[in-house]
């Protein structure tokens, strides 16, 4: 007997806006909006900010990327700046 299998996928859709304060230090940072945007979707973790918002972390190579951000509603993301800096400075790594 032959049994059917289902994969089920949700698509879960959100909006990601950008200051024009992050708009101006993606460029002088050359930081693309593809990596800031994997780090929202995708990050390392996510830690508390000031303000309500939220910095999202993701490695990328030996640097850290930190995205920081506010949730506007469920869906929507709103950028205030990204910096790539070192992992030892946010991590609590003892080795």
């Amino acid at each position: 007997m032959e049994s059917n299998k289902y994969r089920v996928s949700f698509l879960i859709l959100v909006k990601i806006t950008y200051t024009d304060y992050a708009e101006e230090t993606l460029l002088d940072r050359k930081i693309d909006k593809k990596d800031v945007e994997d780090a929202i979707l995708h990050p390392t973790e996510v830690i508390d900010g000031k303000k309500d918002r939220k910095i999202a972390h993701k490695l990328f190579g030996e640097k850290l990327l930190r995205v920081i951000f506010e949730i506007d509603d469920i869906k929507t993301y709103i950028v205030i700046t990204a910096y790539f800096t070192h992992p030892a400075r946010y991590t609590n790594d003892e080795n």
